[in-house]
């Protein structure tokens, strides 16, 4: 269908007949997210409708949509193996033209900062106060705590951008890093703090990111769990999948959603957590 075709289609949309809106409209979600920039370019030339505007943005919405949840289960499907995919397509929820190639490079550049500076003959707590010196005091990563329930503190391309940060969004961003040097650190779910453990050979400690890389040991999580007069389980101590780190931050995006009162997120966000489990 040429594009001349498809605005004429768009200017339907303000039809005075119900049906002919409802088949337009149909019509339209046939040609699927490619006509997205035509919609866009519809939706700037009609400032003075602001209902055709209204139906134009909604279907830009549930086209975006349907491609995050295409792309999801795809990555699902997959295997999940790429965490930095997940966290992109994520972002792209709420930030649709930010490119997987774009944080590629802003990761990388957070790599090449570290790097140089990091040795194989130090010990792995010495490697992982290196990796704080950069990220937390060079670099300035750390905490959002005055805005800690905020969506923007799970969009991974705000948190670089701000460098402020949730305890999840600021613990892939440090593993990430990690892995990338070679060192074997992996996400804890424990509950109402995400952290990471450096796990290898018969050694293993804890990081808690969200204190500037405070190390810590499994007593620690002992207590932890005991002042929240919780069951100790296993999932508590032991590296977790990319998956569950995908599936909660979601549920953090869901309550911040929740808390701000923007309730007409939750059913999309509701359908993503369905999908992965």
């Amino acid at each position: 269908m040429t594009e001349a075709a498809i605005k004429a289609m768009i200017h339907l949309l303000d039809d005075s007949d119900q049906e002919v809106v409802t088949m337009v409209e149909q019509q339209i979600r046939t040609l699927g997210p490619s006509i997205i920039p035509v919609l866009e370019s519809e939706w700037e030339t009609e400032s003075l409708n602001p209902i055709l505007q209204t139906k134009i943005e909604n279907l830009i919405h549930d086209f975006q949509w349907q491609s995050v949840k295409t792309r999801l289960q795809l990555w699902k499907e997959s295997g999940g193996m790429d965490l930095l995919e997940g966290m992109w397509i994520l972002a792209t929820y709420r930030y649709p033209d930010y490119t997987f190639e774009q944080l590629k490079v802003e990761m990388d550049q957070l790599y090449y900062e570290v790097w140089p500076q990091m040795r194989e003959e130090l010990h792995p707590m010495d490697q992982v106060k290196v990796l704080n010196t950069v990220l937390f005091d060079q670099l300035k990563f750390g905490p959002n705590s005055k805005n800690f329930h905020a969506a923007n503190n799970s969009f991974i391309n705000n948190v670089l951008s701000s460098k402020k940060g949730n305890p999840i969004s600021l613990c892939v961003i440090y593993m990430w890093v990690a892995q990338k040097l070679g060192l074997p650190i992996y996400g804890v779910n424990l509950p109402n703090l995400f952290v990471l453990t450096y796990k290898q050979k018969g050694l293993q400690f804890y990081i808690n990111v969200f204190n500037k890389g405070l190390i810590f040991n499994k007593i620690d999580i002992d207590n932890y769990i005991a002042q929240l007069n919780l069951t100790p389980n296993e999932i508590y101590y032991k590296p977790c999948t990319n998956l569950e780190i995908i599936r909660r931050v979601i549920r953090n995006l869901l309550m911040a959603y929740e808390k701000a009162g923007e309730q007409e997120y939750k059913d999309e966000l509701t359908d993503l957590i369905d999908l992965l489990d």
